[in-house]
């Protein structure tokens, strides 16, 4: 069979399609190659008409380049006639939907990759369009807000959560596990008895888990359809030092306030809670009385407020939240960037000071560092950034040497870890006083404070070395190198009041557990007066 290619200005190449060895995409009758990696230009698709088996023509493919431009530009016949269905190259099958003429052909390609999204896929026209705005107009920077959100919060992935002495795990299929501390009902199993086993949550079967949040007492999961359930404690006041309340709930209960706005994300800090809805809009609540930290509300308000300022019109693909504080990684036209807001003691909002920030502030030192923030974590003092090129930057407090710069130096503007120059990042979590950085290689990194064993630097024999030693810059952890897989995520407690454990999960979804267990947070049984494992051991449970 023959081919020819449609040129930008309507000249026809033949080719014989038996020379072809690139995936075609489909546009009514008309058919594109993806074009050479050698050819450069701005589309990267040439389009071309099956042609009469007859018909003479050359065995040589000639590329074009063809500007990306209206579908209604480059076709030289009526749109009507021809263009009745939509295939992208990507998944060389139809994508059931009807084009937009008005779109280019990379754009066109970008809506069919978006469509192919969870969170995108329930989205009304209306919402999709909204989103569209938001993002700067175009579909392929909405297709590059969801793979951002998807990367470094793992949504639709097994995963794990080390919190306040109770831990969370999820399978890659929506069950939730829970285990540890459960004086508050934290553990949703209707009742408030701490247990080392991995119990799945009854309760919330039929529902799909694809994020979770701990904090201390509390806990919170958020549904594939966007709601949220919240258990354990109701209030951020005494709780935050282990004092029993006056109002406990013990099973997954909706959270109403937040019925109508559909949420992917959430995270809970000392003294409030974030959410991140599917627009990429953030909402706090319990922040307190104090204007400096967000909104003037009573402690105790549950009713979400949209956070104000600059990020009001642009879209946020994650959110961590630390001692009072809140970090947003926030998607632009012009890339990634990082925003901060609330308390700034120990220079942990990253602008080269430690005043509080009522509203959010962008982090301006990553423009100067010439460095694309991929994924945030923000630790009880101090918080890290892992940038596109795969360096990793840390600021605020840097007792233990949490920052990773080989000494307990403060840092108000995020410093790139030099110790790790040779390291190509792709994770970071931190905690109290601890940070972990991921390689793309799977190798894991950590430095910080070493009590409760959290930090995993330990001989391979129990008890012999110094497990509890603080570490100033960044060391490999040898233990998690003899499972012999790839670990693909790392969470610690981050929590100033309880004792830190520390979970490995494996690309294969097995999970690792080290660091304190004297509430059974870990998932293993502790015997013999053990308070603490410092190597990492295996819980009898697959996310996978």
């Amino acid at each position: 069979m023959l081919f020819c290619f449609i040129n930008g200005d309507h000249k026809v190449h033949r080719f014989r399609s038996a020379t072809i060895g690139s995936p075609v995409i489909h546009f009514g009758n008309r058919v594109g190659i993806q074009r050479s990696p050698g050819e450069t230009g701005p589309c990267a698709f040439s389009w071309a008409v099956p042609m009469d088996a007859s018909t003479s023509g050359t065995t040589t493919v000639q590329y074009h380049n063809i500007p990306d431009q209206p579908i209604t530009t480059i076709v030289a016949a009526p749109v009507s006639a021809f263009l009745r269905q939509a295939t992208c190259s990507f998944f060389r099958q139809p994508a059931n939907f009807a084009p937009d003429y008005e779109l280019s052909i990379s754009e066109l390609a970008a809506l069919d990759m978006c469509q192919r999204r969870a969170i995108f896929k329930p989205m009304t026209d209306e919402e999709r369009q909204t989103l569209k705005q938001r993002c700067g107009g175009s579909w392929k920077l909405v297709l590059r807000f969801l793979l951002a959100g998807e990367a470094c919060c793992r949504r639709e992935k097994s995963q794990a959560i080390a919190g306040p002495g109770h831990s969370i795990a999820m399978t890659s299929t929506g069950e939730v596990y829970s285990f540890g501390s459960n004086s508050s009902g934290q553990l949703g199993h209707g009742n408030t008895e701490e247990d080392w086993r991995p119990r799945q949550i009854r309760s919330l079967q039929g529902i799909r888990i694809i994020q979770a949040a701990a904090g201390a007492g509390r806990t919170m999961l958020i549904s594939d359809a966007g709601r949220v359930y919240a258990f354990g404690k109701d209030s951020f006041d005494e709780a935050e030092y282990g004092v029993q309340g006056t109002k406990l709930v013990t099973t997954p209960q909706p959270v109403d306030s937040l019925k109508d706005i559909f949420v992917v994300q959430a995270a809970i800090g000392n003294f409030f809670t974030a959410v991140l809805s599917r627009e990429g809009r953030v909402y706090t609540f319990s922040w307190g009385k104090d204007s400096k930290l967000g909104h003037k509300t009573e402690p105790n308000d549950v009713e979400p407020q949209p956070l104000l300022g600059a990020l009001e019109n642009i879209p946020v693909v994650q959110i961590a939240a630390g001692y009072c504080y809140l970090l947003c990684l926030a998607c632009q036209p012009s890339g990634m960037s990082v925003y901060s807001v609330g308390c700034g003691l120990g220079g942990k909002l990253g602008h080269g000071s430690r005043t509080d920030e009522k509203y959010p502030r962008l982090i301006e030192q990553f423009q100067l560092l010439n460095l694309q923030p991929m994924v945030v974590a923000a630790g009880a003092w101090h918080a890290a950034v892992v940038g596109l090129d795969g360096r990793v930057c840390t600021w605020g407090w840097g007792r233990y040497g949490c920052l990773g710069h080989g000494n307990e130096e403060c840092e108000s503007v995020p410093k790139v870890v030099e110790a790790l120059s040779n390291v190509k990042a792709v994770h970071v979590a931190t905690g109290d006083y601890t940070t972990f950085v991921v390689s793309d290689d799977g190798d894991v990194y950590s430095f910080g404070c070493g009590e409760s064993a959290s930090l995993g630097h330990n001989t391979a024999v129990e008890g012999q070395g110094n497990s509890h030693a603080n570490v100033l810059s960044p060391e490999l952890v040898t233990s998690l190198k003899q499972v012999n897989e790839r670990v693909v995520q790392i969470s610690l407690t981050n929590s100033i009041f309880w004792n830190a454990h520390t979970f490995a999960l494996t690309e294969s979804g097995k999970l690792y557990a080290f660091g304190a267990g004297d509430k059974g947070q870990l998932g293993i049984e502790l015997v013999n007066n053990q308070t603490e494992r410092g190597n990492p051991e295996r819980v009898d449970i697959d996310l996978n």
